[in-house]
C-alpha cells in the first residue's frame, strides 16, 4: 500500500537555499497565516502579510518577504511531517495551498497532446472503450505534430477549414489552434487544498486522470510574480458526455490541488525558468499499479505570458490577482485493469507532481464526499484576520 509521506527532502526544491518560498500554514487556535522558509524554519509573516494576495501585489513580492519581520512557528520537518490528512494531529499546525483570495483559472487545450486527447473524449462521448480507434483515426487524418502550429496564424486557420469540410472540426481543435485560449475557472476562491490534503474524485467518474501542471501566480495589474505545481484533477467521462459539463467535471470539492509552497521570481528564478521546466508525474495505488509521466513547458502550443494576458486584461479584472494553471502535456493512456480501458484512479492512489526548482505536491486520491468538507472560505478567512486585528489598509 503506497504511504503518503512528506519530508523536507522530497518535499522542497532542490536550490531550496536559493529560493524565495511562501505557504500557508494552519496554526491551531490561531487560524491560517503566511509563512516564509528561512533555513530549516517556517516563520510568520502575517504581521506584514496577512494574506498571500497582499504579498503578490507587493512592487518586488520577493524582495517585501525577505524584509518583512518574522515570527519562528515551527520547524519544517515537523511541519510536513504532520500535514498528510491521514494521521494529522490538529492540535499541530500543517501546511495549506499556498494562496487564498486569488481567483483560480485554468488554461485547457494548450499542448498537442491534451488537446489530441479531448477531441478523443468528446469524440468517445465518455466511453474509455471507444477512445484507441478514435485516436487512430484522427492521428491518421492530421497527424500528431501540432506543436509546430502557432494558435491563430494562417497555417492554422487552413487546418481549420480543411477539418470542418471533413466534419472532423472540434470545439477543443478550436481553443487548440484558434486564436482564442480555453481560460476557465477551475475551483472557487479559497477551495484549494495543498500538499499531503485528500483530493476529491466525483465518485459518479469511472474515467478520470491527473493533470500535472505548473500554476503561475499574478497580481492585479496582470505581472507574473511567481509559480508552484498543481494538479488539475479531470474528470474526461463527464467532461466528454458534454462541454457545458465543465464545471461538473472541474469544480468540485477538493479537486483542486496547489503546493507545497509558492516560488516568487528574483533574479535566480524567472518565467524562463518555466518556460523550460519539466513536470514528473507518479500514481501509485494501493492495487500495486504505477503509473509514470511527464509534461514538459517547452512544448506548450501558447506561450504562458500569452495565457495570462488572455485571463487578466481589460476586458477581465481580477483586484485581488488570480493564479493560472498552464495545462498539460500528459494524458495517460495505458490500460489498468483491462486491456483497452485506458486509465482511471481507484480510491487511495497516492499521486506526486515534482518540479526540481518547485518540489513536490503528493495527494491522496478519495471520493469528494469523503474528503474534508470545505468550511473555511473568504469570509471566514477576513473575519479570522480581522479577530487577529490584522487587517488595515492597502
Amino acid at each position: 500500500m503506497p504511504e503518503l509521506t512528506l519530508s523536507a527532502e522530497t518535499t522542497l526544491p532542490r536550490d531550496v537555499a536559493e529560493a524565495s518560498l511562501v505557504g500557508r500554514l494552519w496554526q491551531p487556535g490561531i487560524g491560517p497565516s503566511v509563512v516564509r522558509l528561512r533555513g530549516e524554519v517556517l516563520e510568520d509573516v502575517t504581521s506584514a502579510f496577512p494574506t498571500v494576495r497582499d504579498l503578490c501585489e507587493a512592487a518586488d513580492p520577493a524582495s517585501a518577504l525577505a524584509a518583512a519581520p518574522g515570527r519562528e512557528v515551527a520547524g519544517i520537518e515537523a511541519v510536513l511531517a504532520n500535514t498528510p490528512a491521514a494521521g494529522r494531529d490538529e492540535a499541530k499546525p500543517y501546511l495549506l495551498a499556498p494562496i487564498d483570495l486569488q481567483a483560480v483559472k485554468a488554461a485547457g487545450v494548450t499542448f498537442a497532446v491534451s488537446m489530441l486527447e479531448r477531441v478523443i473524449e468528446e469524440r468517445a462521448r465518455g466511453n474509455p472503450d471507444e477512445a484507441a480507434a478514435i485516436r487512430a483515426e484522427i492521428v491518421g487524418m492530421v497527424g500528431e505534430d501540432f506543436a509546430k502550429l502557432k494558435p491563430g496564424s494562417d497555417e492554422a486557420m487552413r487546418l481549420k477549414e480543411s477539418l470542418i469540410a471533413k466534419g472532423s472540426w472540434s470545439q477543443y481543435l478550436e481553443v487548440g489552434i484558434g486564436p482564442d485560449a480555453e481560460i476557465f475557472s477551475k475551483a472557487q476562491v479559497m477551495a484549494a487544498v495543498g500538499t499531503g490534503a485528500d483530493a476529491g474524485l466525483h465518485p459518479s467518474s469511472t474515467w478520470n486522470n491527473p493533470e500535472p501542471e505548473i500554476v503561475l501566480a499574478v497580481a492585479s495589474d496582470g505581472r507574473i510574480v511567481g509559480a508552484s505545481l498543481g494538479n488539475d484533477v479531470n474528470l474526461r467521462d463527464i467532461e466528454g458526455r458534454s462541454a457545458l459539463l465543465l464545471s461538473k467535471a472541474k469544480d468540485n470539492n477538493a479537486s483542486c490541488a496547489i503546493g507545497p509552497f509558492l516560488r516568487l521570481f528574483d533574479t535566480r528564478f524567472t518565467l524562463d525558468d518555466v518556460r523550460a521546466m519539466r513536470v514528473d508525474l507518479v500514481v501509485e495505488g494501493e492495487d500495486g499499479f504505477r503509473l509514470k509521466g511527464f509534461s514538459n513547458l517547452s512544448r506548450i502550443s501558447r506561450d504562458p505570458a500569452d495565457l495570462v494576458g488572455q485571463m487578466l486584461n481589460r476586458h477581465h479584472q481580477y483586484p485581488d490577482g488570480a493564479v493560472l494553471f498552464l495545462g498539460t502535456l500528459f494524458a495517460p493512456t495505458e490500460d489498468r485493469d483491462a486491456p483497452g480501458g485506458g486509465f482511471t484512479h481507484k480510491t487511495g492512489d497516492v499521486v506526486t507532481i515534482s518540479a526540481p526548482q518547485l518540489g513536490a505536491l503528493v495527494n491522496r486520491m478519495r471520493p469528494t464526499d469523503e474528503c474534508p468538507p470545505w468550511t473555511f472560505g473568504a469570509s471566514h478567512l477576513l473575519r479570522n484576520l480581522a479577530g487577529r486585528g490584522l487587517l488595515g489598509g492597502g
